[in-house]
């Protein structure tokens, strides 16, 4: 019986750490596409991984589609991120991806072996930073300003979207702020070029 559990009904398969793993330590390692921001990556990988941001994956899933084979391995630091890419790509004509069950969080919690860079807050504890400090200011500020309520209202629907599309509009914005963006951006065209070579 396969160790793969579908994470959607229509396209994509799952693949646990400690099944990717022992493909790894195999020699059999599949393509491993990490979708999470530079500085996420820069902090933490897996070894061989290539990291392409979401946004960057969407923008030219096409020709990433092209070359990427079934069977790769997307990953971001909880799944979720590597849902949106696993469907983006399908969009795109790929199907069969798997998605690193638990993502980063779930590798690291097995124990498995991970390269280490500059430490940086991974996305989505920044997400709940931000939506936290915007609701508890505007709250508090709203006994002098009735009108920032709304701000708090706000917040709070944006991230009960959130949940509902699986998305983070808040997420994509600090994204692209500059300590996410880790020592070394990512150039498309490298990628592409150590996706036609490996």
């Amino acid at each position: 019986m396969s160790s793969y559990a579908p994470t959607t009904p229509s396209t994509g398969f799952g693949i646990d750490p400690a099944t990717l793993r022992e493909a790894i330590d195999a020699g059999d390692a599949p393509r491993i596409l990490d979708v999470r921001t530079p500085a996420e990556f820069e902090t933490s990988h897996i070894s061989g991984a290539d990291n392409v941001p979401l946004d960057l994956l969407r923008e030219h899933r096409a020709d990433l589609a092209d070359r990427l084979g079934r069977g790769t391995v997307l990953v971001c630091r909880s799944g979720a991120r590597a849902d949106q890419a696993e469907h983006a790509l399908a969009e795109a004509g790929l199907t069969g991806l798997r998605v690193l069950t638990g993502g980063m969080a779930g590798w690291e919690a097995s124990g498995a072996p991970v390269i280490r860079g500059r430490q940086t807050w991974d996305l989505e504890r920044q997400v709940r930073l931000a939506a936290g400090s915007l609701v508890a200011s505007s709250v508090i500020a709203s006994s002098r300003v009735p009108r920032l309520k709304w701000l708090a209202a706000a917040v709070g629907s944006g991230l009960s979207v959130a949940a509902v599309t699986n998305t983070c509009a808040m997420g994509a914005v600090l994204s692209r702020l500059p300590w996410n963006r880790g020592a070394a951006q990512v150039d498309i065209h490298d990628v592409m070029a150590s996706l036609r070579a490996g």
